[in-house]
């Protein structure tokens, strides 16, 4: 059996007297689209910014590619491969589109010169439909295409895990259309996936298997199929089976 490209082992993060995150364990295997839901405070981005290297975990390790990375500080983390984009966008708003994703390689896995780097640039700006913006400034992007170019620049640094946190959010259904088939392609490009994601609908249809989260402690883990028909899934986050049973005749269909 091949090794987990990602492996939570047990993981807690308390802020004073707040659990955020408790006891979480799963892994994650190569080429992958793992989906992390669970309501709104359920420690989904604080998992994230434990895996990256933002906070370092009260309790547990953290496993990518067979190495520890557990508190190693998020310059070392995406060096060796794992990149992530961020709930709320944060484009270098006083540059161009295209030196935003310039940045993302210079500070990436292969820490690329600037010739390189602009190269690699305007590569993932073509395959995430972004190049003929090139020489925008980021600042001036509206929200759908500040979070392609979030996705572009972490991109760009090339990972081999990446992690998306709610890229489909304030996104019109066409956008996040849009935006499911770029994931998909990302995917087929060999790169694993973990993502954060509130429509359901998406991240039913996109992912392999989900882990929920809920008051910072995994609730379940499984297919889409199966943890849509799961009570506790159902009575924590997915609000009735109706819903439940929607989201899966909709993910068929």
């Amino acid at each position: 059996m091949s090794t987990p490209i990602l492996e939570i082992e047990n993981v807690s993060k308390a802020f004073g007297g707040l659990m955020a995150v408790d006891d979480v364990s799963f892994t994650m295997a190569e080429g992958e689209i793992l989906g992390l839901i669970g309501p709104n405070g359920a420690g989904k981005t604080t998992l994230f910014n434990v895996i990256n290297g933002v906070y370092k975990p009260t309790r547990g390790r953290v496993r990518f590619r067979g190495d520890e990375i557990t508190g190693l500080p998020p310059y070392e983390v995406v060096r060796r491969g794992l990149a992530r984009t961020h709930q709320i966008v944060k484009p270098l708003n006083e540059m161009s589109v295209l030196d935003n994703v310039v940045v993302g390689a210079c500070f990436g896995a292969e820490s690329l010169g600037l010739e390189p780097a602009r190269r690699v640039a305007e590569e993932v700006l073509e395959f995430i439909g972004l190049a003929g913006l090139k020489d925008e400034l980021a600042g001036k992007l509206n929200i759908a295409l500040k979070k392609r170019l979030e996705v572009a620049r972490a991109l760009a640094a090339k990972p081999k895990l990446l992690l998306l946190d709610e890229v489909l959010a304030g996104l019109n259904p066409s956008e996040v259309a849009k935006m499911l088939d770029v994931i998909r392609s990302i995917r087929d490009r060999g790169i694993s996936i973990l993502m954060i994601e509130h429509i359901m609908q998406a991240i039913m249809s996109l992912s392999d298997r989900i882990v929920v989260l809920n008051f910072g402690r995994k609730l379940a883990e499984g297919t889409p199929d199966e943890v849509a028909n799961d009570p506790q899934v159902i009575e924590a986050y997915l609000g009735d089976p109706e819903m439940a049973k929607r989201i899966l005749e909709e993910e068929e269909a």
